[in-house]
């Protein structure tokens, strides 16, 4: 088990009867950059059992959290929702994944898009004081299909807003934009269709997507993903990674298990 640290579970909370998150002591050790992932999960018969999961919590955190669906025949995840207080999760040592400020071109706005689970890695970079300095505005999209799986990411949200730091940042510079697509809500709609129809950018009265100042980060499920980046690419914006920024990034481990 040399490859992984072992921590332990500090707290759990179920939101829904499909998502959970948990908090785990984070050894002293263990660096990451705010948007990036790590393998986690369980020994299970004496073996690890691990999916790639974003790191929640911000790098300058003292406890590491974690944001998860269940799925009842996961092969993971139907064993990670039990767990409670004081178990054990084993924490890959290394962080990667491309949702890092460094991989995408300097712009005025930052648009994260996020559905479901995929919003873990943004409940991150927005913890992050350097995204606050690098883009002028951030939008945090989170799609759902219902009213009551937006709860994690509007209570991330209230408290950010409250907290000394970050309050006054948010204030002037964070723009949360949650959607649902099953039920009735302020915002109503997938992510797809809020952009091109511009509904999204009237709601938060800012203007349309524009090339020349807008980065995008997504996270989320691959119908979503694969739908965005072919109407991004279809409007000249270029994928990044770390070799050669770009207009926007994409986190393809998501987890589904």
């Amino acid at each position: 088990m040399s490859a992984f640290h072992r921590e332990k579970v500090l707290s759990v909370r179920h939101w829904t009867d499909t998502l959970f998150s948990f908090t785990a002591t984070r050894n002293s050790g263990f660096r990451f950059q705010n948007g990036q992932f790590a393998m986690i999960g369980l020994e299970v018969d004496g073996r690890p059992l691990l999916r790639a999961y974003s790191m929640a919590s911000a790098n300058h955190e003292e406890a590491l959290e974690f944001f998860s669906i269940k799925v009842a025949d996961g092969p993971l995840t139907s064993k990670l929702q039990k767990i409670r207080e004081g178990d054990t999760i084993l924490v890959g040592r290394k962080a990667t994944g491309t949702l890092v400020s460094d991989n995408l071109i300097p712009g005025k706005r930052l648009l994260l898009l996020s559905t479901g689970t995929g919003l873990a890695p943004f409940a991150s970079l927005i913890k992050d004081p350097d995204v606050y300095d690098r883009f002028e505005s951030i939008v945090l999209v989170h799609g759902c299909r219902q009213v009551s799986e937006l709860a994690y990411g509007e209570e991330l949200v209230a408290r950010l807003r409250d907290d000394e730091l970050f309050g006054p940042l948010l204030s002037e510079k964070l723009s949360y934009y949650p959607t649902v697509t099953r039920e009735p809500f302020r915002n109503r709609g997938r992510i797809t269709d809020l952009i091109t129809s511009e509904q999204l950018f009237n709601d938060i009265h800012q203007p349309p997507l524009d090339i020349e100042t807008d980065r995008i980060m997504m996270c989320g499920s691959p119908g979503m993903l694969e739908e965005l980046k072919v109407m991004f690419e279809t409007r000249g914006f270029l994928e990044g990674s770390h070799s050669e920024p770009g207009h926007f990034v994409i986190e393809k481990a998501f987890v589904e298990r």
